[in-house]
């Protein structure tokens, strides 16, 4: 049995434009029932037990402020914590298991956060009872044959001890003034700190300031305070953010050294080729971002990824998403309008006061994606500032006619002005109707932002704004600096396809600067690989085939790749397992056949 209810973000609600309709045309009220009335701010409240989710109130509703929610009975059977009535409902908890990494999947807005506030007992579980919070002895009873019951027992008692890495690293500078080595010798609990730091190249930053550290920086310097202290739980909200390839192989040596050492760890990450390498377990969760969300079954790393990837929970009977994600083993061909040249370049220079980068020549032909690969400070931004005619270089010479439409790697939010205004403001036509509005637009839920400021969004908001923007305008190449950052693993599939698709049909160009290989491999047709030492020096090569260009950049980070035998995606092999002594063994770092079962 189903039951439906029409649920109101408040966020999107706006009485004073709309009139509120949605409460004089309401069926339920025209009866007596008062299912939808005047609340707080006089926005509308829905009534949960009386709203028989017709569905009249959601068309009404000119903000896209309403949505259906279909609760199964069983969920209702789960819920962990629900914030008021209307607003956000929390269903199951992941399982939390000693001397392994769990790892949790999800979109931004279903839940993570709430999840992670719950277990770090930081938020008191309610159970849907939001009028009054139960005691401790239901709480526990709600848990009971469980494995999060002894978790929650040694919460009731204070003897539950739990180190978390937050996702606002940003906010670090605001609450420690001092230098690196004073916060790390403050929690240095285990005599780890100076151990990890090395692992994960902070030697060089301890001497400082907080407020001179980038968000690299300040991401490795959260995940060494986190490690070093001594906890029983350790939770790390999105460890791999800010950080290069390398650094993110380093930050998961880290967090997997804390399982070998039989602490119980959990893991929220976007970028789904580490979580899978960091991980033993995964629960996914699904839902409707502001509104809902259900937390999976536990499934092994490997089984979890593919089926967040295919978008059916086979053991519930649940499909979350409408189609399958799937991984070509090379980058497919498809009719383009154009098969020619759009950009070439000369052997460039171009020189700072401490750092250089020189490249080899290359061209850019229509309908191509070049993906761009490489530590951080070794000159891929500049590379791409020289191409869009935004740096000149000392030496060599660009060579276009093209039309390039540019996003920064660091973006602002200063305009004063509402999402649609500003979008519309690029192109109004394209806007409405056409490539992008169907393909772009609509599957980031940009809607949904249309009356929201620029200066109100979270940063994965500002992201799809600012990705959408750049490819908005009429331009024949698009060069994209990281345009994943900070959005979460549905957004970048969706990005993914949608740049494939516009690209090759369209007979555009473009280059994308990112560090989540999965994204990379999804999307890319060729590679440039960067190479150099990190604030001294950069080289680049010429445009290489993915193949080539893949085992080429896998080889310098010392890993291997192999195809999944279910999906076809890239998973690293563990270090020193048979696969990956093979591979090396062959020099075949990226390895474009499925593997077989025994591979697995």
């Amino acid at each position: 049995m189903v039951h439906r209810i029409a649920v109101l973000d408040k966020d999107l609600c706006q009485p004073r434009k709309c009139g509120l309709e949605c409460i004089v045309y309401c069926p339920v009220n025209k009866t007596g029932g008062e299912c939808i009335v005047q609340g707080e701010e006089s926005k509308a409240v829905i009534s949960e037990d009386l709203c028989t989710g017709c569905g009249i109130c959601i068309k009404l509703c000119p903000f896209e402020a309403i949505t259906i929610l279909n609760i199964a009975e069983e969920l209702k059977k789960d819920k962990i914590h629900q914030y008021g009535i209307n607003t956000f409902r929390l269903f199951r908890l992941p399982s939390l298991k000693k001397g392994s990494v769990t790892g949790l999947i999800g979109r931004n807005g279903i839940g993570k956060s709430t999840a992670l506030s719950i277990l770090a007992g930081n938020l008191k579980p309610n159970l849907g009872s939001f009028d009054k919070s139960p005691d401790w002895p239901d709480i526990l009873e709600a848990f009971h044959g469980t494995e999060l019951k002894s978790h929650f027992e040694k919460m009731a008692k204070n003897e539950l001890s739990v180190s978390m890495k937050p996702q606002a690293v940003y906010l670090i500078p605001k609450v420690w003034s001092g230098d690196v080595s004073s916060l790390l010798r403050k929690t240095d609990q285990r005599g780890k700190a100076d151990e990890v730091a090395d692992t994960l190249g902070l030697q060089t930053s301890l001497d400082k300031k907080i407020s001179e550290l980038s968000g690299g920086e300040l991401q490795r310097l959260a995940i060494v305070a986190a490690v070093s202290r001594e906890a029983d739980f350790y939770l790390f909200d999105e460890p791999f953010s800010y950080n290069d390839v390398y650094q993110r192989l380093a930050v998961a040596e880290a967090i997997r050294n804390l399982a070998a050492e039989d602490k119980t760890v959990l893991v929220v990450e976007h970028d789904l080729a580490l979580l899978d390498y960091v991980s033993d377990y995964v629960n996914i969760l699904f839902g409707e971002p502001g509104t809902y969300g259900v937390v999976s079954n536990t499934l092994s790393a490997r089984a979890g990824v593919n089926v967040f990837l295919d978008g059916y929970l086979p053991n519930e009977n649940v499909r979350f998403r409408n189609e399958p994600v799937t991984f070509e083993m090379t980058a497919p061909q498809e009719v383009v309008a154009e098969t020619s040249s759009v950009a070439t370049y000369a052997a460039l220079e171009k020189r700072y006061d401490s750092f250089k980068l020189n490249t080899q020549s290359g061209t850019f032909n229509r309908g191509e994606i070049i993906g761009i690969l490489g530590a951080n400070a070794v000159g891929k931004t500049t590379f791409m500032k020289m191409i869009a005619g935004l740096e000149a270089p000392d030496s060599g010479r660009v060579s276009t006619s093209a039309k390039i439409s540019y996003k920064p790697q660091y973006l602002s939010s200063e305009l004063d002005t509402d999402v649609q205004s500003f979008l519309v403001g690029i192109s109004a036509e394209k806007m409405t109707s056409g490539l992008i509005y169907s393909q772009i637009v609509v599957p980031l839920a940009l809607p949904k932002l249309f009356e929201r400021n620029l200066s109100e969004l979270s940063g994965g908001e500002l992201q799809k704004v600012a990705v959408t923007a750049c490819l908005l305008r009429d331009a024949d190449v698009y060069a994209l600096d990281e345009p994943s950052a900070f959005m979460d693993v549905e957004d970048r599939i969706v990005l993914a396809r949608a740049l494939q698709r516009f690209v090759r049909s369209e007979g555009r160009s473009a280059l994308i600067i990112d560090h989540d290989i999965q994204l990379i491999d999804i999307v890319s047709d060729s590679l440039l690989i960067f190479e150099g030492e990190p604030g001294i020096h950069g080289t680049v090569s010429s445009p290489l085939a993915k193949g080539e260009g893949m085992n080429w950049f896998l080889s310098r980070l010392g890993i291997t790749y192999r195809r999944d035998i279910q999906s076809g995606r890239p998973r690293v092999n563990k270090p020193g397992s048979k696969l990956d002594r093979e591979q090396k063994g062959n020099s075949t770092y990226y390895y474009l056949a499925r593997a077989t079962a025994s591979e697995i």
